[in-house]
């Protein structure tokens, strides 16, 4: 475990500052390529009909790219088929602010917001050890959660039955009653 802790996820990042749109807009885009595969996030920007999406591919594939100069540069082994999008953020930028001309010579005053995309890849390493860890932990788990559902239907269902067995004779009682 000291190893998996002392190794650390290599993470690459791309900006693309001061885009003409919202956040909120940006947000729609960046949003369906989360925790995708570069690839498989690559042509969903591509093919998206939201007009954010060539800004966005652009940031993606310049941190791609990033990733690849820094693992030539350094001397790291990162395969470009294991990277994956970790985070895909839209964060505000400055506000333009505008006016728009109004009834009786006022003036309305308006924004036109800017948007900060950075978007994050790192690779994914197989984590084998975990994955045995982890399959033989649910089937020990498994087997008390039925036992305990088996007693919480078995103490459940005698009581509903002895409370239908005594409604049919307070109701008997009741009509011999009034007789």
């Amino acid at each position: 475990m000291a190893k998996i802790a002392a190794e650390k996820i290599r993470e690459f990042r791309a900006e693309a500052k001061y885009q003409r749109s919202s956040p909120q807009k940006a947000k729609l885009v960046l949003d369906t390529i989360k925790g995708m595969r570069v690839e498989q996030a690559l042509n969903t920007v591509h093919f998206s009909s939201k007009r954010m999406g060539p800004v966005v591919e652009k940031a993606l594939r310049s941190a791609i790219q990033n990733a690849t100069y820094v693992s030539q540069e350094q001397g790291l082994d990162i395969d470009v088929d294991n990277l994956y999008v970790r985070t895909a953020v839209a964060n505000e930028g400055p506000r333009m602010k505008r006016i728009r001309p109004a009834p009786m010579g006022r003036a309305f005053r308006y924004q036109r917001r800017l948007v900060h995309i950075i978007v994050t890849v790192a690779e994914k390493k197989s984590p084998t050890p975990a994955v045995t860890a982890v399959s033989e932990a649910p089937a020990i788990k498994e087997a008390p959660v039925k036992s305990a559902a088996k007693k919480g239907e078995a103490g459940k269902s005698p009581a509903k039955k002895s409370t239908a067995k005594k409604a049919p004779a307070k109701k008997a009682a009741a009509k011999k009653a009034a007789k």
